[in-house]
């Protein structure tokens, strides 16, 4: 039998995937999408380049998030290693896709539950990210991406770390992005997970507003989830999407993630977490706000299938 309090979550979700989406929930032209490393380390071409302008041609796609990195966990970046025709994609892209920002996705994983990782706690490290941050915009990149995994909630080294970046940002006058955890369905349980299994799934509903209020733009990770049914992961999409609408500064852009991948395992079952599921489930919970600086990103490029992106295309970009 289901346990009562998951049986009630379940009943939730499923009702918040039920109705019709807005017709006004849809692209505002705020949209992104992750890249894969091949864009900068040589393995891409102009070709590459002429086939990525048509794909997203008619979309709401402004930004790409293009992995730059990894950071080494001393927060050090070596440019020439990892990247070496970085400066040739950005030239390429702002030559055929004008509109487009094309920001760095630097990412790494983080003590205390990955060992090795970096440890945000030492002001060193901080400074040291900062650091490459400011080189890899000397790339020509138009801001700065961070994925730092898994960031607990309540981390301070976190937050300060983002207020050293975006310092280093905002004197070059880019923004400063950041991929989030998702929001604690029910309060306390960020520190629950963490309490039972070592584990920080979630984020606490006030850090994440403490995050977002550090940086221009935050991009939710609203995958993985473990949601076994379409309906549940739409659901649950919904209502993480209507929590972090509820904290997120008005002038800070927000997307939600779409899973342009498959997986099949406890975290992640494909036939559930569906790109056509997310994109109906961010519809429903951003309702019939007039928030425009709202969007949606696809993860990741070099495992999306054409009928992912046509789900996001139909689902979402049905007014471009």
């Amino acid at each position: 039998m289901i346990p009562l309090p998951l049986g009630v979550f379940a009943a939730s979700l499923r009702l918040a995937y039920t109705g019709d989406p807005s017709v006004g929930a849809r692209t505002r032209g705020k949209d992104a999408v992750w890249l894969g490393h091949a864009w900068v380390d040589g393995r891409k071409s102009a070709a590459d380049i002429a086939s990525l302008t048509a794909l997203l041609k008619g979309t709401g796609i402004r930004d790409l998030y293009v992995h730059a990195g990894p950071l080494e966990h001393d927060g050090t970046l070596p440019l020439t290693k990892v990247s070496p025709k970085a400066r040739w994609f950005t030239d390429a892209v702002h030559q055929a896709m004008p509109n487009i920002r094309v920001q760095a996705w630097l990412g790494d994983v983080l003590q205390p539950e990955m060992k090795p990782g970096m440890d945000l706690d030492d002001p060193a490290v901080r400074e040291r990210v900062a650091t490459s941050s400011g080189q890899v915009l000397d790339q020509g990149f138009d801001g700065i991406h961070l994925d730092l995994e898994p960031a607990r909630s309540g981390s301070k080294g976190f937050l300060a770390l983002l207020d050293q970046v975006h310092a280093t940002t905002a004197a070059r006058d880019v923004p400063l992005s950041v991929a989030t955890a998702q929001i604690s369905p029910a309060p306390l349980m960020d520190r629950a997970t963490i309490a039972l299994t070592g584990h920080g799934k979630w984020w606490s509903q006030d850090y994440f507003a403490q995050v977002a209020k550090r940086v221009e733009q935050v991009a939710v990770m609203s995958y993985d989830t473990a949601m076994p049914t379409e309906s549940l992961y739409g659901g649950y999409v919904a209502e993480q999407t209507e929590l972090a609408l509820e904290v997120t500064p008005p002038q800070v852009d927000l997307l939600m993630g779409l899973p342009a991948y498959w997986e099949s395992n406890p975290s992640h079952w494909g036939h559930a977490e569906t790109v056509a599921a997310a994109v109906r489930g961010a519809r429903l919970g951003l309702g019939s706000s007039g928030r425009q600086n709202f969007g949606l990103a696809l993860y990741v490029d070099f495992t999306a299938t054409p009928e992912q992106w046509a789900a996001y295309r139909e689902g979402w970009c049905f007014a471009v």
